[in-house]
């Protein structure tokens, strides 16, 4: 099943682990959508800014959002995030928050402290 994947943090830095997310993402046959504060475009797609995104997408549209922003840039985002009613919200490594899990499990949406790449790589994306 293709998961449809918000990528937050998205950045066209080909060095960056957002960006190779996205390839994998793409390789992997899972639609994703770049959202961040960098302009550009990864993988042929345009880095949204939060408001493009929050006016693009509505809730139910997105099933994972797997975060590359750390804690504190995390947290004026969480009620776009959370509005989006997500399935799951992947914390990758340097991006755990536990104030954003517990909120995203309060409204049970499954949260999972994992590297996406890791994910992918073992099939248990």
């Amino acid at each position: 099943m293709h998961k449809k994947t918000l990528i937050l943090g998205a950045t066209p830095n080909p060095s960056r682990y957002a960006y190779i997310a996205a390839g994998m993402l793409s390789q992997y046959g899972h639609p994703f959508v770049p959202v961040g504060i960098k302009k550009g475009e990864v993988f042929g797609q345009k880095i949204l800014s939060g408001q493009e995104a929050a006016q693009q997408l509505q809730s139910g549209d997105i099933h994972t959002v797997t975060l590359y922003l750390n804690p504190q840039m995390q947290e004026e985002w969480y009620d776009f995030l959370l509005g989006l009613k997500p399935k799951r919200i992947i914390f990758n490594p340097g991006t755990e928050n536990p104030t954003l899990a517990e909120r995203a499990q309060a409204q049970g949406i499954e949260t999972v402290e994992a590297c996406t790449l890791v994910m992918l790589r073992t099939g248990q994306y």
